[in-house]
């Protein structure tokens, strides 16, 4: 039986029906579902609830602060984890020297607390509680040893506990963890009023965008012409993302997905272009990456389509920088095996072959010193997102 799917994002909405993609520039003065009824309502009425299917990039992802006790084990294992659930980590904070860290000054969506294997004596002890009065925070986890367990709900009672992320032989447990950041995303995007309203037309589960394109990974070889090892960027209005093989990892972490992703909230083109200006003129190869590119400083006063081009070549240089060996808080890709780098998102409207061609010559000549550049895919459909909502979930 054929599904109609939609995949709602922070400036467009798609359709695919029966296998053909159109894409509409949003009204923002009208509701989601108000704005799908008045542009497509001849289509979304030939389909029952059952055979909608719906996923949303328009909350532009969860952000997070792992507390944990060594980098080398507890921190590293949260960070892996909040990644492949969505999560956009704000920062680590060490707990030994947490005295010298200032808290963040931004509403967190979670804080993570970790550290220290169960047959370990205590670890968290007051100062802790004095570094959290100052933190503003929606949610906050315990994923570490079970010593500390009656310490912090005594001290922190709004605390969830879940098993620790570090078992003896300092493997990584990650189910129950990814599981319940996974579901905060989920309840962060139907919890908003205008996704809410989209279970009037879908009896189905409203699934986040980047966790569906990451389910299409196995298949995307069977409609894009991609060679192993590849990554996907997608680049939107809200956020950049980045889905890759866990083979171009060398961290010796035990996890049960073949594939992970990270979703950089603040590296959007349209709702958070302010930001990936300020990422833009703060990284140390921008400007001569500009002059490469023919353009000045200037381009980021502009509201052109040439400004708008140069954001997204930027975009696409800035996520490869930061999982590069040069970049200490993502993960480090190693960039240098990739065969391919596959293309989506808003950006196929707008970036030629060429514009990419042009940040990755510069991206592996320049930071890389490598002279070979992988093959570009574009998807010029935008159709990985279909694939995973088809394949990727049952």
């Amino acid at each position: 039986m054929s599904k109609l799917l939609i995949d709602v994002g922070s400036t467009y909405f798609k359709i695919c029906d029966n296998g053909n993609i159109e894409q509409y520039f949003r009204n923002f003065d009208k509701d989601i579902s108000d704005d799908l009824m008045d542009t497509c309502a001849p289509i979304i009425k030939k389909y029952k609830k059952e055979d909608i299917k719906i996923c949303s990039s328009a909350n532009g992802g969860l952000s997070t602060l792992i507390i944990g006790l060594t980098e080398s084990f507890s921190i590293r294992y949260a960070k892996h984890i909040a990644y492949n659930a969505g999560i956009n980590i704000i920062d680590t904070v060490l707990y030994p020297k947490i005295e010298e860290y200032t808290p963040p000054f931004e509403i967190l969506d979670v804080v993570i607390i970790v550290g220290g294997i169960d047959n370990r004596a205590k670890i968290f002890d007051e100062k802790l509680i004095e570094y959290l009065k100052n933190v503003k925070y929606r949610n906050i986890v315990y994923v570490g040893g079970k010593n500390d367990i009656e310490f912090l709900k005594k001290r922190v009672p709004e605390i969830k506990v879940f098993k620790n992320i570090i078992d003896n032989r300092l493997q990584i447990n990650e189910e129950e963890l990814k599981e319940y950041l996974t579901n905060l995303y989920q309840e962060d995007i139907v919890g908003r009023e205008d996704i809410k309203h989209l279970y009037k037309i879908t009896a189905n589960q409203i699934y986040p965008t980047p966790y569906v394109v990451n389910k299409a990974l196995p298949f995307v070889r069977e409609k894009l012409n991609a060679v192993d090892p590849f990554i996907v960027i997608d680049i939107g209005g809200a956020t950049t993302d980045i889905h890759y093989s866990r083979d171009l990892v060398d961290e010796n972490v035990v996890m049960e997905s073949e594939y992970d992703r990270l979703v950089f909230k603040k590296l959007g083109v349209y709702k958070s272009r302010e930001n990936l200006i300020f990422s833009a003129k703060n990284n140390e190869f921008v400007y001569e990456l500009l002059n490469y590119l023919n353009v000045t400083e200037n381009i980021f006063e502009e509201n052109s389509k040439e400004s708008l081009k140069i954001l997204m070549q930027l975009a696409i240089f800035l996520v490869l920088y930061k999982v590069s060996k040069y970049h200490e808080l993502y993960i480090d890709l190693k960039l240098e095996r990739l065969k391919s780098i596959v293309i989506t998102g808003g950006i196929v409207k707008v970036l030629t072959k060429e514009d990419i061609e042009a940040i990755l010559d510069f991206f592996y000549k320049k930071i890389l010193k490598h002279h070979l550049i992988p093959s570009i895919v574009i998807d010029k459909n935008y159709e990985i997102w279909t694939i995973g909502m088809t394949k990727g979930i049952q």
